[in-house]
Order: C-alpha cells, then structure tokens, then sequence
C-alpha cells in the first residue's frame, strides 16, 4: 500500500487527483485541508503525526466525517521524500499481519509486527477494510 507524502503546502496542487491516502508532513491549517479534499476528490485517508493531529480543528473533524474521509493519526518514520514520494508499506507486513490474525494468533503477537513496522492500529483496520 502507498502512502503518497506531502511536506509542504505549496505540493498539494501538484497532486495526483487519484490519491487516496496522504500523509501531511506540515501542520495544516483549515484552508489547507479543503484545498487537498478539492484536489483529491477520491481521498480516504489523511494522516497526520500525532502533533499536529491534535492542533486540527473540530470544524475540520467534522467536515471531513460528513465526507467519510478518516483523519488519523501516523508518522512516515524514516522515509527520505528526496528520494520517493510515496511511502510504501509493504504487503509481506499486510501478509504477515493477516496471516497471524487468521491462525489465531494472540494479540501480543500481532502488536508486535504492528510496532515494528511503525503502523498505527487505525492504519491497520483502514488497509483490511479495502482488502474485504
């Protein structure tokens, strides 16, 4: 699954209108996210590291619940933007999260493939509710 990274203000009107999941790197302020859900008409998923989820606000919630686009909170820990735009969260993680999760594993186990991959519990349940 790709996460496309977007560290400044000025990138969301280059973006591709088919993202579906974004990751801002930048504090955005409310015009910020109207501008993105205006140029990315298909977006499911804005993630934003756990401080600047906390500065969003509650007018801002709420229009994006109203859109069904999900606000979470995550971080692209270690991903050189200079490099690629897009975070990839490899699908040998999806693989191995879903496989413990089928054979029952306890939840200790799979927690622990989360954390070392850095995902967020949220992120996990948004990539199984698009592989269903």
């Amino acid at each position: 699954m790709k996460i496309r990274v977007v560290s400044s203000k000025e990138e969301i009107f280059t973006l591709n209108p088919n993202e579906r999941v974004v990751h801002l790197a930048f504090r955005p302020s409310n015009i910020d996210i109207f501008a993105l859900v205006e140029a990315c008409p298909k977006i499911e998923v804005i993630q934003l590291p756990n401080s600047y989820r906390r500065t969003v606000s509650r007018s801002i919630e709420m229009f994006l619940e109203m859109l069904r686009i999900q606000l979470m909170e995550g971080d692209v820990w270690g991903h050189r933007k200079d490099i690629h735009e897009y975070y990839e969260i490899p699908s040998s993680v999806i693989e191995e999260i879903r496989r413990l999760k089928l054979e029952g594993s306890p939840t200790e186990k799979i927690e622990k493939v989360v954390k070392q991959n850095k995902l967020t519990p949220e992120m996990v349940l948004y990539i199984f509710s698009k592989d269903a």
